[in-house]
């Protein structure tokens, strides 16, 4: 019967213990890296990190850069940048046709409310609350105005009231309108060539008014052009007398007289008659 001598493996034991030592600390430090790493936090240009512990927020919010934050929570990271949603839509005019309207929305996350946004409504917060709002702002503003004013003279009106609307329902909830732009409108075919014609038969007329109202002034102008020739004509019949052509012909005879080229001199042989100046022959 052979017999185990167990003093021989004896030595070994140190140098299991060692290896066992140096293995636990490359466990902690990898632990401590690990730990360090789930501490650091890096928000992006335009986002804002909102904070949770265990699933439940905070109401700690953190900015851009890099934050070291408790391990045991978490950053859920929102946008802060201008978002925009386009609508298009079959809305009511105030005649009960329908319409084609195309709309715009410009918006954006308040920073300060970004956590109670997150926990109330959540990161999807434009589908769940902004573009239904914003359909419902669409039809109470075009149901108020007629198919002709929305096509032509009321879309800035229209514009504001929907961001008046936007701006009263989503301002309490954390998010900011910045603007509402209407892209287009279509009307229904006959009713655009219908309301089109309207404003041609306008446009015509206006021309007309013009038209006449330059002819008006034009007539006016001759008028007083007419009047003013027909005043001067007036003033010198009564500054002229006979004393004065008299006057006047005996200058005028004095300087052809002077004259090289006169040579003969008649003058008339009545009271008023003028002078008579006669070439050479």
């Amino acid at each position: 019967m052979k017999t185990i001598d167990l003093q021989t493996n004896m030595p070994a034991m140190p140098q299991l213990r060692g290896f066992g030592s140096k293995f636990l600390m490359f466990v902690v430090l990898i632990f401590a890296l690990l730990l360090f790493l789930s501490s650091v936090v890096s928000i992006p240009t335009g986002h804002v990190g909102v904070l949770t512990l265990f699933g439940k927020v905070t109401g700690e919010t953190l900015g851009e850069g890099i934050h070291v934050i408790n391990p045991l929570k978490s950053a859920q990271r929102l946008s802060i940048q201008t978002q925009s949603v386009k609508e298009s839509a079959n809305v009511p005019s105030n005649e009960g046709l329908n319409l084609a309207l195309d709309t715009s929305l410009l918006f954006h996350l308040d920073r300060s409310r970004a956590a109670e946004v997150y926990q109330k409504v959540g990161p999807n917060y434009a589908e769940k609350i902004v573009e239904p709002t914003l359909r419902n702002a669409i039809r109470a503003a075009t149901s108020a105005h007629t198919a002709n004013a929305l096509y032509t003279n009321a879309r800035e009106l229209v514009q504001q009231q929907i961001q008046d609307e936007l701006t009263t329902q989503l301002s309490p909830r954390g998010v900011i309108i910045e603007n509402v732009l209407l892209r287009d409108v279509q009307l229904p075919a006959m009713l655009k060539s219908s309301i089109e014609a309207k404003q041609q038969a306008e446009q015509d007329a206006l021309r007309m008014n013009f038209i006449l109202q330059k002819e008006k002034q034009e007539a006016e102008r001759k008028r007083i052009e007419a009047q003013g020739i027909a005043d001067f004509q007036r003033i010198v019949a009564q500054g002229i007398s006979t004393q004065l052509l008299e006057w006047k012909g005996i200058e005028a005879t004095e300087k052809l007289a002077a004259s090289g080229n006169s040579k003969v001199v008649v003058v008339g042989n009545t009271k008023n008659g003028l002078p008579l100046i006669l070439g050479p022959q």
